[in-house]
């Protein structure tokens, strides 16, 4: 379930429109004639009158059910469903249509509504988007609705003008934060696939980013606001995820690094001390054949001196 939120400012186009459908069907209603279409318009403008300073006083909601609940969505539990949700958005006290549709695979109905209620005073839009959100939660779990599994399930193929647009631009949004590190990135991105960003700024020329106001995204030459896009989506947002990314994949490359010098077999460090055309034999022992203090064994040498100390020996000690 899903509420999708309109206002406008001609009863006549919006009446015509939910009552004009084939096998369109009113469930409930009040404050306004059915005895005709016509009727329900000036019943709507009429009440309007009390209040004309309203530029846009014509409530419009859709409300929205998958197909897995087909089942259990009679008439009966459609209007019930609606009533309370009108409950909830503080939609009292006010002209209304309810007005359920047969013309696609979701169950749906339209609510149009009076936001100039039965004493002259306007109902209050504030926070209608976020009430919407909540109050469409908290009634898909009080009667076991299915939960939609994000935008990504849309059929776009049914979508037409502004809303085909905007999907596209939704999908180009998504795939670029999931793919794009840095804000250059993230822009060529979506042009290559003809989407346009704009920051909108509080002074015109301005580049100071406390200036910055909002983003906003054209394609075909339609344009949305990033908020209109996808609730959350800010400059500082889409900024703190390319920075996110980036940061991912560093530490991906350095894991990559870390895992590559592991696999590499270990090194084996020869070392050769050598002078130009002479080599040493380091770590040889010697076996003291080098050494001054150890030299080699003569045997004529020996004999030699055996035979001067004989000589010694007769010549007796000198007077």
């Amino acid at each position: 379930m899903i509420g999708k939120i309109m206002k406008a400012a001609s009863f006549s186009r919006c009446v015509h429109y939910v009552t004009g459908k084939e096998e369109a069907r009113i469930l409930a209603c009040d404050g306004v004639l059915l005895t005709s279409t016509q009727d329900i318009i000036d019943s709507f403008e009429f009440q309007r009158q009390m209040n004309p300073r309203i530029s846009k006083p014509v409530g419009h909601i859709a409300l929205s059910f998958l197909p897995e609940d087909k089942d259990k969505l009679t008439d009966e539990m459609i209007t019930k469903i609606a009533r309370e949700y009108m409950e909830l958005m503080d939609i009292k006290d006010t002209q209304f249509i309810l007005v359920r549709h047969f013309d696609n695979g979701n169950p749906h109905c339209h609510l149009v509504y009076n936001r100039i209620n039965n004493e002259g005073k306007t109902i209050s839009d504030q926070n209608d988007f976020r009430r919407n959100e909540q109050v469409t939660k908290q009634l898909k779990r009080k009667y076991g609705l299915t939960f939609s599994k994000g935008k990504g399930r849309t059929k776009t193929e049914r979508l037409r003008g502004t809303e085909r647009t905007k999907y596209e631009i939704y999908r180009a949004v998504g795939t670029a934060l999931m793919r794009c590190k840095s804000w250059s990135e993230f822009v060529n991105h979506l042009k290559a696939n003809g989407v346009e960003v704009e920051l909108v700024m509080k002074r015109n020329g301005s580049k100071n980013l406390n200036d910055l106001q909002g983003m906003r995204f054209t394609k075909d030459g339609i344009t949305f606001k990033a908020s209109q896009i996808r609730r959350g989506l800010s400059f500082t947002a889409i900024i703190s995820k390319l920075e996110s990314n980036a940061k991912k994949e560093q530490q991906k490359e350095t894991i990559n690094q870390q895992q590559t010098r592991q696999l590499e077999p270990p090194r084996l460090e020869i070392r050769y001390e050598h002078q130009e055309h002479e080599a040493s034999f380091v770590g040889i022992p010697s076996l003291g054949l080098f050494e001054s203090n150890n030299p080699v064994y003569d045997p004529a040498e020996e004999e030699f001196r055996r035979q001067m100390q004989k000589k010694k020996k007769k010549r007796g000690p000198r007077l």
